[in-house]
C-alpha cells in the first residue's frame, strides 16, 4: 500500500479588494488632524505651489495615509477643496476624507492658550456639507452688544469689529476666527438640538497641556469642568503614552472608574496637525495613527466603542498572532458546490454565522482538513463525514502568513498531514461535548488540562519531554525508585524481625537442648570408658580416655575450619557472579534509564559498580588460610599401626594432646585400643561413641551460638524495628517529594490563575495525599480472627481505629508524624494483633508465615497515593455540570493556554452556557485571546460577535441542489460594514439589540 502523499502545495492565489475589505477589520494609517495650505490660523505653507506640495506629500507618505481628517477653524472650505482634488484624480490611496472642524472654547489653559475642541463629521450623507454649515451657524459668539454666528461672513465682521484696520477680508477672517470662542454649554445645547449631528458627528477634545484639558488649572472648579468636557467627548486628541494608558483604564483610573466618572474608556488619536510643508503626514516621533477597520467613518465610531483594540499610535500597527501560525486565506479547488472557493482570513477573531444548515461548520471543517486537524474531529454529525460519499477530488489549501501552504484532500481527510502535527487546534462541537460529557469526567478532559499545564512550562523546563506524563515520569522516576527501594528494605527488615522474634521465643528450648546435649555427652563418655574394661592397665585406660577427649576437641575444630572454608568458597563464587554478571547488568540498566543525562562513555565508566576494596584478594587469602587450617588440623595421612611396636606412642612429648593433628590422634587411639586388647566389636563401638560425642560437642557449640543470638535478640529487634521505622519514614519522605514535584509542575498555571478573576479565579489545581483506609483495614482484617473479643472484633472495627489514629498523619502529616503515628499504633495494638491471630503460636511455621504477613501489612504503603486534579470553587471538576465544565475548558484555551499559538477553531462555544456566562466570562476572554492567536468561532450568539468586536464576520448561506451537495456561499467583512451588521442583526437572535446596547454605552449612533 502506498504511503499518503505529504500535504504541501503551492500557496493559493487569493484576491482582496481593500475597498470592500472582505478580510474584515485590518489596520490602516489615518491622519485625523491635518491642516492644508490656506488654513485660517497659523498657515505656514510656503513655496510656488503649496497645494501641489501638500498633495504630493500625502501621496508619497510612508506608511501610506489611507484616511484624512481635513482640519480648519470654524470652516469646511478647505475640506471641499481637498474633495475637488480627489475627484480630479489626486490622492488615489486615500479612500476616506472627512471634515474636522476645530473650535475654541472660551476657556484658557495655563499656557494662555484657548482650549480646542474638534467636530469630526461623516461624509456619508450627500448633503453633509450643507448640514455642517447649518449646524455651525447655530454656534454664536457675543462681542459687546453684537452676536456673531459661526460662518465666514460673521467671522469677517467680527474681525473688522475687533481690528478696524484689517488689510482685507482674509486678514479679518483670521482675526475674527482668533476672537470667536464658543461656550461649552452652548455647544452641548446645539448638539442636543441637532439629531443630524448626533447621528453623523463625533466630538474630540485636545488632551494636551498647551491647548488641551491637561493644561487646565488644577483648582476644584476647573477640575469639574475638565471632567465634564472629557466626559462629553468621544475622542481624546493626544499621543502621550501616559494619557493613552489613562484613557484605556490602565493608568491612575480603572475601567470601572472611567465608566462611572467619564462614561467609559476613550480612544486617543493623533494626527500630524500640519500647518506647514515639512509636517505633512509627519507627526513627531513617528507617532502614526492606526485604526483597524474599513476606510469608512463608521470605523471611527467602532473605534470609539472599542478603543483598546481598534486604535494604536506608533510607528507600525501591532502584530498579534505570529504569521507562521496565522491562516492568511483558504482556497478550495474542484468544488462546484462552493460558490466562494477563495476566502481571505483576518489574523484576529473571525466569527462564522448563518442560519441552521447554512454551511458554518462546513467552513470550520474545511479549515481543519487543510490544517491537519480533522481526523480526530470527524464524527457522524460533522459536515466532512456526512458529505464524504459525495466528494470527488476536492482539495482545500491554506495559505499561512509566513507564505507557506498546507493542503488536505476532503475524501481522504484521515491521511491529511500524516507526516505533520496538527497545525490548527479544532474544538468541534462534538469534541467539546465529549470532553464535558454529563456521563462523568472523561480522561480526555484531564489530558487536555494536563497538556495546558505542560505547555505552560518553558521549553527549558520541559527537559526534552513532549507531554505532561513524560515530564512527570522524568521528574519522579528517581523518587519512585527510592520509594521502591525503601519498600523492599521494609520487607527485608520485617522478615528479619520475624526471625529474631522466633529466635528469642526459642531461648528456653535452646537452653534445655543445651543441657540435654551436655548430659548425653557425659553419658556417652561414661559408656566409652566402660567399654575399656575394668581389669586393664589403669594408665593405658586413662591415656585412651585422654586421647579420645582430645580427638573430640580436634574434630570440633576441624569441622569449624571445614565449615568456614565452605562458606568462604560460596562467598567467593557469589562475588565472582556479582562482578561478572549482576553489577555489569545493573550498570547497563542505570545507563539505559538515564540516557538523557548526555554523559560520555568515559564518564559512564566512572559509574560502574564495584566493591570498595579488593574483595577477591581478601577472600582468596581467607580461603587459603581456612584450607591451610583444615590441612593442619587434619594432618598428613594417618600413620600405619605396627603390631610389633605397639609400645611406641605417636604422641610427642611436651605437646598438649589437643594440639596434635586429627590423624595422629586417631592412630594413637587405635594403638591404645590394641594395647588394651579391645575386641574389634568394642573398638567399633568406641569409635561410634567418640563420633557421637564429637557431634554433641558441635551441637553444644551451635546451641551456644544460638543462645547468645537469642539473648541478644531484644537489642537486635529494637535495632531492626528502628531501621524499619526509618525506612517507613523515608517512604513518606519520597511521597512528600512527589507532592513537591507535582506542585512544581502545576506552579506556572497556579501563578497565572492567582492573577485571574471571575471563573478562572475560582479554578485551582489540587495536589494531595490520599490514604485508602478501607483498603488497608480490609487487608489487615483478612489476616485476623474478628470473632475474638479484642480491639478488632467485628468487620469495620479496625477501619474506625485507623481513620482516627493513622489517616490524619498519612494524609497531611510530615514523614516524622507518620512514622510516630504508626509506631504508636503498633505499640498500642501489638498484643491485640497477636490475640486476633488466625493460627496458634505453637504452630511455629504457620505462625511465622502469619507474623510475616502482618509485618508486611503494617508497614505497607501501597494504600497511600498522590492524587492531583482540578477544582472549581472548591468542587472537583468531575462533579461540575457539563456547562460549567465547558466554560472551564474554553477558559483554559482562551486565557491559560498561552504557549499554543496555533489558530483556534471553536464550533459553537456557547452551547450549554447561559447568556450571563457568555457575556461575563467568554466575551472578555475572546477579546484578550485574539490579541495573541487567530481565533475562529462558529456561533449563533450575538454577544460573541458584537461584544467581542469580531475582526471578521463570515456569513454563510446555502442553496439547494437535488441529490448533490448544496451550494454554499460566504460573505465576509468587518462589523463596520453595514451589510455585515445587517446580516448579524437578521441572523443572530438579539443581534440588533446587542449593537444598540454596545453603542448606547458610549452615546454613539450607528448607521
Amino acid at each position: 500500500m502506498n504511503a499518503p502523499r505529504k500535504a504541501v502545495v503551492a500557496a493559493p492565489v487569493l484576491t482582496e479588494d481593500l475597498t470592500c475589505n472582505s478580510r474584515g477589520s485590518v489596520w490602516h494609517r489615518w491622519d485625523p488632524h491635518i491642516h492644508t495650505p490656506g488654513t485660517i490660523l497659523a498657515d505656514q505653507y510656503k513655496g510656488a505651489d503649496p497645494w501641489e506640495d501638500f498633495l504630493h506629500r500625502i501621496e508619497t507618505s510612508g506608511p501610506r495615509i489611507r484616511a484624512l481628517g481635513i482640519t480648519d477653524y470654524f470652516s469646511i472650505d478647505l475640506y471641499e477643496k481637498v474633495l475637488e482634488a480627489k475627484k480630479a484624480g489626486r490622492l488615489p490611496d486615500v479612500d476616506l476624507i472627512f471634515p474636522n472642524i476645530e473650535l475654541r472654547f472660551g476657556i484658557e489653559t495655563t499656557k494662555n492658550a484657548p482650549l480646542n475642541v474638534h467636530l469630526l463629521v461623516s461624509p456619508d450623507d450627500p448633503k453633509h456639507v450643507e448640514e455642517i454649515r447649518r449646524f455651525l451657524n447655530h454656534l454664536t459668539f457675543k462681542a459687546g452688544e453684537d452676536i456673531f454666528h459661526c460662518n465666514n461672513a460673521d467671522l469677517i465682521k467680527l474681525g473688522y469689529k475687533h481690528k478696524a484696520d484689517c488689510a482685507n477680508d482674509r486678514q479679518a477672517l483670521e482675526v475674527g476666527s482668533n476672537q470667536f470662542k464658543i461656550n461649552f454649554d452652548d455647544l452641548k445645547a446645539v448638539i442636543k438640538s441637532s439629531s443630524w449631528f448626533r447621528g453623523n458627528g463625533l466630538v474630540a477634545i485636545s488632551g494636551g497641556s498647551r491647548d488641551g484639558t491637561a493644561g487646565l488649572q488644577e483648582d476644584a472648579s476647573f477640575a469639574a469642568t475638565r471632567v465634564e468636557l472629557e466626559a462629553k467627548s468621544h475622542i481624546i486628541f493626544s499621543a502621550n503614552p501616559t494619557t493613552i494608558e489613562f484613557w484605556l483604564g490602565r493608568g491612575k483610573a480603572t475601567k470601572e472608574q472611567l465608566k462611572e466618572k467619564w462614561g467609559g474608556c476613550k480612544p486617543c488619536m493623533h494626527g500630524s496637525d500640519a500647518h506647514g510643508n515639512d509636517n505633512v503626514g509627519k507627526p513627531a516621533q513617528d507617532r502614526f495613527n492606526w485604526i483597524k477597520g474599513d476606510l469608512t467613518f463608521e470605523t471611527l465610531r467602532q473605534a470609539v466603542i472599542e478603543p483598546e483594540s481598534r486604535v494604536f499610535i506608533g510607528k507600525e500597527p501591532p502584530i498579534h498572532s505570529m504569521p507562521s501560525y496565522t491562516i492568511d486565506g483558504v482556497d478550495v479547488s474542484n468544488a462546484p458546490w462552493l460558490k466562494t472557493p477563495s476566502l481571505p482570513l483576518n489574523n484576529g477573531l473571525i466569527a462564522i454565522i448563518g442560519a441552521r444548515g447554512s454551511g458554518k461548520t462546513a467552513l470550520a471543517d474545511l479549515l481543519a482538513v487543510g490544517g491537519y486537524a480533522m481526523s480526530d474531529q470527524a464524527t457522524s454529525s460533522s459536515f466532512i463525514k456526512r458529505a464524504k460519499d459525495k466528494f470527488s477530488d476536492e482539495a482545500v489549501a491554506l495559505k499561512w502568513g509566513s507564505g507557506e501552504a498546507s493542503q488536505g484532500i476532503l475524501k481522504s481527510y484521515e491521511a491529511s498531514g500524516i507526516f505533520e502535527d496538527a497545525k490548527i487546534q479544532y474544538l468541534s462541537q462534538q469534541f467539546v461535548e465529549k470532553l464535558c460529557s454529563s456521563e462523568g469526567m472523561t480522561d480526555e478532559l484531564m489530558k487536555e488540562i494536563e497538556r495546558v499545564i505542560f505547555e505552560a512550562h518553558s521549553p527549558a523546563d520541559r527537559m526534552g519531554t513532549t507531554s505532561f506524563d513524560d515530564l512527570l515520569d522524568m521528574k519522579s522516576t528517581s523518587v519512585q525508585s527510592t520509594r521502591e527501594a525503601h519498600e523492599e528494605q521494609i520487607a527485608d527488615l520485617s522478615l528479619q524481625a520475624t526471625r529474631l522474634r522466633e529466635t528469642k521465643a526459642k531461648l528456653p528450648q535452646l537452653r534445655a537442648s543445651l543441657d540435654a546435649t551436655k548430659k548425653a555427652i557425659e553419658t556417652d563418655k561414661r559408656d566409652r570408658t566402660a567399654l575399656l574394661g575394668k581389669n586393664q592397665d589403669d594408665k593405658i585406660v586413662k591415656d585412651h580416655d585422654a586421647v579420645s577427649t582430645a580427638l573430640d576437641q580436634v574434630r570440633v575444630r576441624l569441622e569449624a575450619a571445614t565449615r568456614k572454608a565452605g562458606a568462604l568458597k560460596s562467598l567467593l563464587d557469589n562475588v565472582q557472579a556479582q562482578e561478572t554478571t549482576r553489577l555489569p547488568e545493573a550498570w547497563k540498566s542505570l545507563k539505559a534509564n538515564n540516557a538523557d543525562a548526555g554523559l560520555t562513555e568515559a564518564q559512564w565508566d566512572s559509574f560502574k559498580y564495584k566493591f570498595a576494596g579488593d574483595v577477591k584478594a581478601i577472600l582468596d587469602a581467607e580461603l587459603k588460610a581456612a584450607q591451610q587450617k583444615t590441612t593442619e588440623i587434619t594432618g598428613p595421612a594417618k600413620p600405619a599401626l605396627d603390631e610389633a611396636k605397639l609400645n611406641i606412642s605417636f604422641i610427642k612429648d611436651g605437646v598438649a594432646l589437643n594440639q596434635h593433628n586429627y590423624n595422629v590422634l586417631r592412630a594413637e587411639q587405635e594403638r591404645l585400643q590394641k594395647l588394651i586388647g579391645m575386641s574389634e566389636e568394642n573398638a567399633v563401638r568406641i569409635k561410634k561413641l567418640s563420633e557421637k560425642i564429637a557431634k554433641g560437642e558441635s551441637t553444644c557449640a551451635e546451641l551456644g551460638r544460638n543462645i547468645e543470638a537469642a539473648e541478644a535478640a531484644d537489642g537486635k529487634i529494637s535495632e531492626v524495628t528502628q531501621q524499619r521505622r526509618d525506612s517507613y519514614k523515608a517512604v513518606f519522605e519520597t511521597l512528600l517529594r512527589h507532592e513537591e514535584i507535582l506542585t512544581s509542575l502545576y506552579k506556572p498555571l497556579m501563578d497565572s490563575l492567582d492573577q485571574e478573576e471571575g471563573t478562572l479565579g475560582k479554578l485551582t489545581f489540587d495536589v494531595r495525599r490520599v490514604a485508602d483506609a478501607k483498603r488497608w483495614a480490609e487487608q489487615g482484617e483478612s489476616l485476623l480472627d474478628l470473632r475474638k473479643a479484642e480491639a478488632f472484633r467485628g468487620t469495620g472495627a479496625l477501619q474506625a481505629i485507623v481513620e482516627k489514629e493513622l489517616v490524619p498523619a498519612w494524609e497531611s502529616g510530615t514523614a516524622d508524624d507518620v512514622s510516630k503515628a504508626l509506631a504508636g499504633f503498633v505499640e498500642k495494638y501489638e498484643k491485640s494483633l497477636r490475640e486476633h491471630s488466625l493460627v496458634a503460636s505453637t504452630e511455629v511455621d504457620k505462625f511465622r508465615e502469619w507474623a510475616s504477613k502482618i509485618s508486611a501489612w503494617l508497614y505497607g504503603t501501597d494504600h497511600i497515593s498522590i492524587n492531583y486534579g482540578v477544582q472549581y470553587d472548591g468542587i472537583e471538576i468531575q462533579q461540575l455540570s457539563p456547562g460549567t465544565r465547558g466554560i472551564v475548558l474554553l477558559l483554559l484555551y482562551l486565557a491559560i493556554d498561552k504557549e499554543d499559538y496555533r489558530p483556534l477553531i471553536i464550533d459553537q462555544p456557547e452551547e450549554n452556557l447561559d447568556p450571563k456566562s457568555i457575556f461575563d466570562e467568554l466575551v472578555p476572554r475572546f477579546k484578550a485571546a485574539k490579541l495573541r492567536r487567530q481565533i475562529i468561532i462558529v456561533t449563533h450568539n450575538a454577544n460573541l460577535v458584537v461584544n467581542t468586536d469580531a475582526d471578521q464576520v463570515i456569513i454563510a448561506s446555502c442553496g439547494t441542489r437535488k441529490n448533490q451537495l448544496p451550494e454554499i456561499t460566504y460573505l465576509s467583512g468587518g462589523l463596520e460594514n453595514s451589510e455585515i451588521r445587517a446580516g448579524v442583526c437578521e441572523i443572530l437572535e438579539g443581534g440588533e439589540e446587542a449593537f444598540k446596547e454596545r453603542a448606547k454605552r458610549l452615546r454613539v449612533y450607528l448607521h
